[in-house]
């Protein structure tokens, strides 16, 4: 498999002329072998090896074991993905001993096909199936036609409030960035400890999820050439934005889920989260219950109040490169996304508020979460609206580790006042240029 990396390259290169063909010819002939199909032998099960993070998986797991015959899963649980996750899976691959199949972020998608490291299971993937799912969230499982991974969930964002602090300044949750901006002045008029929300300086994700409802288009095609425009006119505004209500100190500067982060929180010091969908989960299990009933879902607010939304984050099944049971990973990833059983047992472990990329599944989850932290509030009808508002625009780029890795860096530097969001995002283009043209893609800098 040493061809594999240049084939892999010229897969994206053809991805990025959405040539389907090609492109599942090229990775075809790049990750070669067959699929030995469900069964392993005779009465014996295929026993396919998963690796994941997110929560409610195990009991996903057990859930599938429990009703399924022809497959049994072994899974490993790992780090997230940005905590060491993607490292040990692309180690994993090199050394060729990589699980069947893997959890990987929409992001980061196209990077591990970048890498040869996932096989395309469009022969697997039916047009049934994909309609089934969210077209955004099957828009960035494709690459040149061909499906490289199935969604688990979408991840519009939300703002999560505290109710009780925003009516003590007398503010409503905002629906533009305009009174965003007006609430955060009064917030810290009226409680000068407190602020509105944060900026995640180690987190990129979120300002991405930002530029991507301001209809940014940080990576495009052209023909056979990608094109890159990291810091064009609607991410300027947008970092323009921010950076003024940082240097106002109209917002807190803190490493998301930190010490600091979950201490501003649990003491009233900060009042908003401009989170996704899964946050909901991650507040219940964060905050102390004394908070229970306190806090509260709204739309993200948007430009011009219309609704509109990005999605920060979002999970998918990918198969790697070497697999020899394809068809058994995608049995059981169809399995996890696609059925109220699957869901079922993912939400139901208490910790997971994930939005299901198959609509279908949406009260299945809606009624397996409590909402009780969130007094009782319909907060699905909240994340439902926000998905159907995600753009269909954004296409993410073949190298963002790279581009989030350089972006965090210089996003590190506001904290300090030593450099600016405009800053970063001009290193980040240059990085994320020079990466694509290593792995020898055509690269056009917008």
């Amino acid at each position: 498999m040493s061809a594999a990396p240049a084939r892999s390259r010229r897969a994206l290169r053809t991805a990025a002329a959405f040539t389907a063909a090609a492109l599942s010819a090229t990775l075809l002939a790049a990750c070669g072998g067959g699929d030995d199909g469900p069964s392993a032998g005779a009465g014996k099960p295929a026993d396919i090896t998963f690796w994941g993070w997110a929560k409610g998986t195990k009991q996903v797991v057990d859930a599938f074991n429990a009703s399924h015959k022809d497959v049994h899963v072994t899974y490993e649980e790992i780090p997230s993905g940005a905590a060491g996750g993607y490292a040990k899976l692309s180690n994993a691959v090199k050394a060729g001993n990589a699980p069947d199949v893997f959890n990987v972020e929409y992001p980061q998608l196209p990077d591990f096909v970048s890498q040869g490291a996932v096989q395309d299971i469009s022969q697997y993937v039916g047009s049934d199936l994909k309609a089934e799912y969210l077209p955004q969230a099957v828009q960035l499982t494709t690459l040149g036609g061909a499906t490289y991974a199935l969604p688990l969930d979408a991840a519009p964002q939300v703002f999560y409030y505290r109710k009780d602090l925003f009516a003590k300044a007398g503010i409503k949750a905002p629906t533009t960035w305009d009174e965003f901006r007006s609430a955060a002045q009064k917030l810290k008029k009226a409680e000068p400890g407190s602020r509105i929300a944060t900026f995640f300086p180690d987190d990129p994700t979120t300002f991405e999820a930002m530029a991507w409802q301001a209809g940014a288009p940080w990576f495009g095609t052209s023909g056979d050439t990608w094109q890159v425009g990291l810091d064009g006119a609607d991410t300027q505004k947008v970092a323009a934005y921010w950076q003024k209500m940082i240097d106002d100190d109209l917002v807190r500067v803190q490493p998301s889920f930190s010490q600091q982060w979950t201490a501003s929180l649990q003491k009233g010091q900060t009042a908003g989260y401009l989170g996704a969908s899964w946050g909901g989960g991650v507040l219940k299990g964060t905050l102390p219950q004394d908070q229970s009933g306190k806090w509260a879902v709204a739309p993200l607010p948007s430009w011009n109040g219309a609704p509109a939304s990005g999605m920060l984050g979002g999970s998918t099944f990918a198969v790697s490169k070497d697999s020899k049971k394809a068809k058994a990973a995608v049995e059981f990833a169809t399995w996890a996304t696609t059925t109220a059983q699957g869901i079922q047992a993912r939400i139901s472990s208490g910790d997971s508020s994930a939005y299901p990329a198959d609509p279908e599944l949406v009260p299945v989850a809606a009624k397996a979460f409590s909402t009780r932290f969130y007094g009782g509030q319909d907060i699905y009808a909240v994340y439902k609206s926000a998905a159907g508002s995600i753009g269909q625009k954004w296409t993410w780029g073949p190298a963002m580790g790279v581009t989030n890795n350089s972006l965090k860096d210089a996003f590190g530097k506001l904290s300090s006042s030593s450099g600016t969001i405009a800053q970063a995002l001009a290193t980040a283009q240059k990085d994320t240029v020079a990466e694509m043209r290593t792995r020898g893609l055509k690269v056009s800098a917008r």
